[in-house]
């Protein structure tokens, strides 16, 4: 058997083919001549339990794995990712390698960008539970970074025979090794040049959604490296002159891009799995977003860019799945949970063979088993410690509230260590506070630390500049932090993540152009994604060159950006609203990598109008920080006005107009108008101390440069008795 070319130290020849045997004959071998084969070698040693994954010691490089009902572990080491025969295997026999649930040795002369992968053996009993197959390779749950496989596909990696009528009963003979990736061992050097990540408060935030690859993908895009994370730091002046202040990256852990086998039933195109939501390793950055290549430059790349981020004043928050992983449910592939110890890291059914499913894609993260809350966070504590990674957003978070029966916990362990991690103090956390099996928890997800994505916000938001009846309360109690939600659980507005859009369901272009989905092209009949967008297209389905309908559009994509942009609480945008990005309607694209998502640069020309507005309206938020305080608004604070002076019309459900007067100080106050009906509207303004004068901010039904006044410009409203509201529009006056 040839050697690694990774193994660079001499090392005495060892006849390893006992170790190369079937399946069959290396069980049958006794433990005594494992034993006396291994105290012959000098380059492998019994190793440590601690810390698990791989560890660079003496020379050498200690790997540590856990699996509790495993019967052998093998770790196999590789000369290139496609490879179908290892380089060498090591067996780990249980006496000497084998400390309580861990599995551990120390092989001499390791050096990074070694290829490794385990294979575990133990019993294949489905109905208990069991699904281990030493047929097939595993990745190291603790891996840092997986090689890349341009076509990789899960078929061969079922444990199971598919050809056996009796569904999973029996175990597969068939051997994935070369069709699976690899691990690869990193130990890169780098110089953080004494990064401080930025820490901004919650009330100096402005988060940006967006795509790793799809952000730069576009030919438009201009970057030399489009697609990478090096593409997203060459965009670093862009996020400067908008004014954000962090990144929110959609999932960056390593998935197969392949998974999906369907068509574009439109084009034939193959599918692919965009989005990224279905993880095979929680430490590893996605290796096909590094510019440099993918054994363990991804690594590298991605450090680059948080430096670079930071440097730039830009926090990186990293959209996480800790929920589910990509083996899907028991038909699905064996990658790594299931082939180590499926009853552990999963919450299985009552019939131990299948799995409950609250995240609607197969399976569910057994997440409060003490083996597994320990293994995400310490991935948490990898991404802060050695990525310097600023924050996380929990995709399906209530999941992680659940116990290994399903059931919502009142103090869910998880959930409380996180909040209360000496390591992860200082980041911010985020809930996606639902799942898919009916918990939702906005308002209520479980510390006060805990921030969470507001949906409420975001329908209240869109219903009422659709005009829906019954919605001024709502809507004024969403602006003002959504105090109606949040102070049962303690929470300030800090706590609310508000936004309109988000990668899930239409963008803010499609959501004034579309009155209802439009996913055919994601081959499920138009089934998939959510028919509750609270949606309107004015007048004409999709684009138009109606300048009527165009111009209604303009003006109500200014009024969700304004209504977001000075709402207490903390404002995210999707990328690409900004300068009007559309998925031609369709509010579900995961499986569109392709033009429907990416990023279409040149629409920042075309729709320079939109980008400018919003650029202004989150300069306008942060030169009044009376806008974003971590604490809700105080009577002496806020005061409320009908369009006649008096108060608004709260229980009127055909009401659809209101303005509030927000004080800064004894002379400075800001005076906001929302008229959400179809005709204009007379709004008698309050009175104002001597001297002082209203100046026009902002007002959405004019054309630009009359939309919104860079701070100091803001022209002198010279009728000091009333302001005549456009149809659909929003208003802001600086007293002053």
């Amino acid at each position: 058997m040839k050697e690694s070319k990774r193994l660079t130290r001499t090392r005495q020849p060892i006849e390893e083919k006992s170790h190369a045997t079937t399946d069959l004959a290396a069980s049958e071998r006794p433990l005594h001549d494992y034993v006396a084969e291994i105290s012959e070698r000098t380059d492998v040693r019994v190793g440590v339990p601690l810390p698990l994954g791989t560890y660079a010691r003496d020379e050498g490089v200690n790997f540590a794995f856990f699996s509790r009902h495993a019967s052998r572990v093998r770790l196999e080491l590789f000369d290139h990712p496609e490879d179908a025969t290892a380089a060498r295997v090591i067996d780990l026999d249980p006496v000497h390698h084998r400390t309580g649930d861990v599995w551990h040795v120390w092989v001499e002369g390791i050096r990074p960008g070694q290829l490794y992968a385990y294979r575990v053996d133990g019993p294949y009993q489905p109905r208990d539970g069991h699904r281990f197959n030493f047929n097939k390779l595993l990745l190291d749950p603790f891996a840092t970074a997986i090689s890349k496989l341009p076509a990789w596909e899960f078929g061969s990696a079922r444990g199971y025979d598919p050809s056996v009528p009796d569904g999973d009963s029996v175990c597969s003979m068939v051997d994935n090794a070369g069709a699976m990736p690899k691990c690869v061992f990193t130990q890169e050097h780098f110089h953080w040049h004494e990064d401080r990540p930025p820490r901004h408060p919650w009330s100096k935030t402005v988060i940006y959604e967006t795509h790793v690859r799809g952000f730069t993908i576009h030919p438009s895009s201009g970057v030399k490296h489009p697609g990478t994370y090096r593409g997203l730091m060459e965009k670093i002046p862009y996020f400067k002159e908008l004014g954000v202040t962090a990144v929110e990256l959609m999932p960056v852990h390593e998935f197969n891009e392949h998974q999906i086998t369907g068509v574009n039933p439109q084009t034939g195109q193959p599918l692919g799995n965009y989005w990224g939501y279905d993880p095979v390793a929680f430490f590893a950055p996605k290796a096909s977003y590094s510019s440099a290549g993918g054994l363990g430059q991804q690594k590298l790349e991605f450090k680059e860019m948080v430096l670079a981020l930071h440097h730039a004043g830009i926090e990186v928050i990293l959209d996480v799945v800790f929920n589910h992983t990509a083996e899907g449910d028991e038909r699905g592939p064996t990658l790594c949970f299931r082939g180590i110890d499926n009853t552990i890291f999963y919450m299985l059914a009552d019939d131990k063979r299948s799995y409950r499913n609250y995240a609607g894609t197969g399976n569910t993260i057994n997440a409060n088993h003490p083996v597994v809350r320990d293994h995400i966070l310490t991935a948490l504590r990898y991404w802060v410690v050695e990525m310097h990674v600023d924050g996380f957003r929990f995709d399906l978070a209530s999941i992680l509230g659940r116990d290994g029966s399903g059931q919502l916990l009142a103090n869910a362990p998880l959930l409380e260590r996180i909040a209360e991690d000496p390591i992860l103090r200082d980041v911010k956390i985020i809930a996606e506070a639902w799942d898919a099996a009916g918990a939702y928890e906005v308002g209520s997800f479980s510390e006060r630390r805990w921030a969470e994505w507001n949906g409420q916000y975001r329908d209240d938001v869109r219903r009422f500049w659709r005009g829906d009846e019954g919605m001024l309360g709502l809507f004024a109690s969403r602006i003002c932090g959504s105090a109606d939600i949040y102070t049962k659980s303690g929470k300030g507005p800090e706590g609310s993540i508000n936004f309109v859009s988000c990668h899930d369901g239409f963008t803010l272009n499609d959501l004034v152009s579309y009155r209802t989905k439009h996913n055919e092209a994601n081959g499920e009949n138009n089934h998939d994604g959510t028919d509750y967008n609270f949606s309107e297209n004015y007048g004409a389905e999709g684009e138009t060159t109606d300048a009527g309908i165009e111009s209604l559009r303009k003006a109500q994509i200014k009024n969700f950006l304004l209504s977001l942009l000075i709402s207490r609480g903390v404002p995210m945008l999707l990328g690409g609203d900004e300068l009007r990005r559309t998925q031609g309607g369709n509010n579900n694209a995961y499986c569109q990598d392709n033009e429907t998502s990416w990023h279409d640069w040149s629409c920042l020309e075309q729709h320079s109008e939109i980008f400018r507005f919003t650029r202004g309206m989150i300069a306008f938020r942060r030169a009044h920080p009376i806008l974003s305080k971590e604490q809700f608004y105080t009577d002496a604070e806020i005061h409320w006005f009908g369009t006649q002076g008096g108060l608004p019309s709260w229980a009127d459900p055909q009401a659809k107009q209101f303005a509030c007067l927000i004080h800064e100080d004894r002379e400075r106050a800001l005076y906001l108008m929302f008229n959400a009906a179809v005709d204009a509207v007379d709004f008698c303004l309050p009175p104002v101390l001597p001297g002082v004068r209203w100046h026009l901010a902002a007002d959405t039904s004019r054309e630009a440069p009359g939309d919104l006044f860079a701070r100091g410009e803001e022209p002198l409203f010279e009728d000091i008795q009333t302001y005549c509201l456009g149809p659909r529009s929003s208003v802001i006056l600086l007293a002053r």
